[in-house]
């Protein structure tokens, strides 16, 4: 791929030339803080320049990744080639009576600040969940016994061809930390949530209760891709990875978490090597301890780097 000729190519698609870069250092945009570079970053405002972005990226024969917020990502030291398509301008939220429809770049916990600002509720679960609509759609994500399906009602995506599609519940195939968005390689744009007229103060007081909660038992304070593992049956992996001595254990510059053992931070420069090292070093020693196969929730994509 030439990088400069595909730069041109896109740049005829989106409005303005700061939407296409190259070289794009993707550190800046994981909550880890680690990360290479992409080849290609495009930042598409419009459902139709993303469409044209995917087709033509298919076309060319290209590869393209979607990055949300970033939140439950590790990045490779490497870079991502081809072309990552970030949706951080397309955040509009909107309400129509009991329902609100959020496009894919808004901070899910935006709109779930705007759900209390409307007086709805139903989306209290996600008033600590660090990532966009897009990601919640994506991996169905989900807190303190609420998960998105428990409100969703529609999707709008762009498929592999680059065709928007609207899709309605029972298409979008929602399970744990799963959705037919994820398994199909779709890309969200928008989501329809359907929500209940409730009291503004116990909306309120849940999301401060959630929050407070959260703020207590997870570390806030250092860099972190969230909750590393998926809950294995029968079991919870914090507990596990607590109860396998692992809490404080230290690869490079990451460390997992000495007040929650389903976290792993970043406390001194770390990279998205020490994180990979580090969770493969849990997944083995859990494995061995209890026979428990851990896996990741986080989703880890990127080249390794070049020696």
């Amino acid at each position: 791929m030439n990088k400069k000729e595909t730069c041109f190519d896109l740049l005829k698609i989106v409005s303005s030339e700061e939407q296409v870069k190259i070289d794009e250092n993707l550190s800046t945009y994981t909550f880890t803080k680690t990360g290479g570079k992409a080849d290609l970053f495009v930042t598409p405002s419009t459902y139709t320049e993303v469409g044209q972005v995917v087709a033509y990226a298919r076309g060319h024969h290209l590869p393209i990744t979607i990055l949300g917020k970033g939140s439950n990502l590790i990045v490779r030291d490497g870079g991502i080639r081809g072309i990552v398509i970030h949706c951080g301008q397309m955040d509009h939220v909107r309400c129509e009576g009991e329902t609100i429809v959020a496009q894919s770049g808004a901070s899910i916990i935006d709109v779930s600040r705007f759900a209390l600002a409307h007086e709805l509720t139903g989306l209290e679960f996600a008033c600590g969940i660090p990532g966009s609509v897009g990601g919640a759609l994506y991996m169905n994500a989900g807190a303190y016994g609420g998960e998105t399906s428990d409100v969703l009602r529609g999707a709008v995506i762009a498929d592999a061809n680059g065709s928007i599609l609207n899709l309605d519940f029972d298409e979008l195939d929602m399970g744990y930390r799963h959705s037919a968005i994820s398994q199909k390689g779709y890309l969200a744009l928008e989501g329809t949530f359907v929500l209940e007229k409730g009291d503004p103060q116990k909306i309120k007081e849940e999301m401060n209760r959630l929050t407070a909660l959260r703020e207590l038992k997870q570390p806030l304070e250092y860099p972190s891709c969230g909750s590393v593992f998926k809950r294995p049956p029968g079991y919870f992996a914090g507990k596990l990875i607590q109860d396998s001595g692992l809490q404080g254990t230290r690869i490079g510059g990451v460390e997992v978490s000495t007040k929650h053992a389903g976290f792993m931070v970043n406390v001194d420069h770390g990279t998205a090597s020490d994180y990979i090292h580090l969770i493969r070093h849990v997944q083995d020693t859990v494995k061995k301890k209890f026979g428990v196969d851990l896996e990741t929730e986080v989703k880890i994509i990127g080249e390794e780097p070049k020696d």
